[in-house]
């Protein structure tokens, strides 16, 4: 019946008003202090930093009880991992989140929800930003708000949070302007990536198995973001290909496999069907992590995939077709890519194709802008920030 109810109540004040005190009253009962809420992605993902987090904490922390949210469509996911979960907006789950020692979460959560004083709540956010963010976006082209209420409501969410996850100091000066946030940063690198500064053969050749990948085939991961105006409906956003995956498959087909990754709020369903065994739909697939340890090469665009892939030392193209659009109107860029980018930018298929030949001709090298880049975006990654970061919040 709540979770019911729960689909109107942005649509009603009343309803939100009611909500929102219960939550109060209910976060009034006595504090499970050592109960730690795990979120990720709206509650539809087991991945991100709140996985790295909860993975650290079940192995070296076994004296706290780890519980994830879960929504009701990512409840078969969870099953399959085995990992404990209370169905969100549910009776349980009124009775339980309210009361939880911590939260840990990597993306906003609803505006009706306040955090009760004695909750400590662990924001991890998603990535290291190229495209601005929070306050600093000039304009939004997003449905369902404008740029005022769309600021007034990041700040709304940043005052919960009494720590903020980051994975460099370049990213904490941003963090902090951007979301308006005046409280406790822990600079420590993303959890996430700890798997990625040590990476084993062994799980790279077990993924790729489970995936159906040939073993003697290369892989290519293509992982664009999307865009703030092409959408059907909030929430719901467009996106197109940009290059012909016939044409793709007839030149690097014998060789390659392509892994077609789209972000979680881009509502295509595409068909590979026409390409099976050479194109793989792996947008639904758990955890990016994975995708990134087995890959030989990236194709991204203004993602923060790449902050975390230049981990691995190989090599990134960035298919920027609408780059002028996308920094000039739609969002803006924290730094000039064209400089600082780790890879080749290109704008068109042809382009694209021209840089895969490149890349397939002879072996990647590390350059100067590759070093650099590094230098600045990852020199926390080495494999050890879960420790870092689950130490500094729970002040071990």
């Amino acid at each position: 019946m709540l979770a019911t109810t729960l689909k109107s109540i942005k649509n009603n004040r009343f309803l939100l008003k009611l909500f929102r005190t219960a939550f109060v009253v209910l976060g009034k009962l006595p504090r499970k202090k050592n109960l730690v809420i795990f979120e990720s992605f709206h509650a539809k993902q087991y991945s991100d930093n709140p996985r790295a987090l909860y993975e650290y904490m079940k192995e070296h922390f076994p004296e706290y009880h780890l519980l994830w949210s879960v929504d009701k469509s990512a409840t078969p996911l969870f099953d399959e991992f085995k990992v404990p979960y209370i169905r969100r907006f549910t009776p349980q789950w009124f009775l339980t989140f309210p009361r939880a020692g911590y939260w840990v979460n990597n993306v906003r959560l609803p505006l009706w929800m306040p955090k009760p004083s004695k909750t400590v709540y662990v924001q991890t956010w998603h990535g290291t930003p190229l495209k601005k963010l929070g306050l600093d976006i000039e304009e939004v082209h997003m449905p369902g708000t404008d740029t005022d209420a769309y600021k007034r409501n990041f700040v709304a969410e940043s005052e919960k949070w009494d720590y903020l996850i980051s994975p460099n100091t370049y990213s904490t000066s941003i963090f902090k302007r951007a979301f308006a946030y005046k409280g406790n940063v822990i600079e420590s690198g993303y959890p996430r990536n700890d798997v990625l500064a040590n990476p084993s053969e062994t799980l790279s050749s077990t993924i790729k198995k489970n995936l159906g990948i040939p073993g003697d085939k290369k892989v290519m991961l293509y992982a664009p973001t999307w865009r703030d105006n092409e959408f059907y409906k909030k929430g719901q956003y467009k996106f197109d290909f940009k290059f012909d995956l016939e044409a793709w498959k007839e030149k690097y087909g014998s060789e390659w496999v392509l892994l077609s990754r789209m972000h979680y709020l881009v509502a295509e369903n595409f068909d590979f069907s026409a390409h099976e065994g050479i194109v793989y739909n792996v947008s639904n697939y758990p955890d990016i992590r994975d995708l990134y340890l087995i890959s030989d090469l990236l194709v991204t665009d203004y993602s923060s995939v790449f902050f975390d892939y230049a981990i691995l030392d190989r090599p990134i193209i960035f298919f920027m077709y609408d780059l002028e659009t996308y920094r000039d109107q739609l969002r803006g860029f924290y730094f000039d890519i064209e400089k600082e980018a780790p890879g080749p930018i290109v704008q068109n298929e042809q382009q694209l194709f021209d840089a895969l030949d490149r890349i397939a001709a002879s072996p990647a090298e590390m350059n100067a802008a590759a070093i650099a880049f590094k230098e600045k975006f990852n020199s926390l990654e080495d494999g050890r920030a879960a420790d870092r970061a689950v130490r500094a919040f729970l002040r071990k």
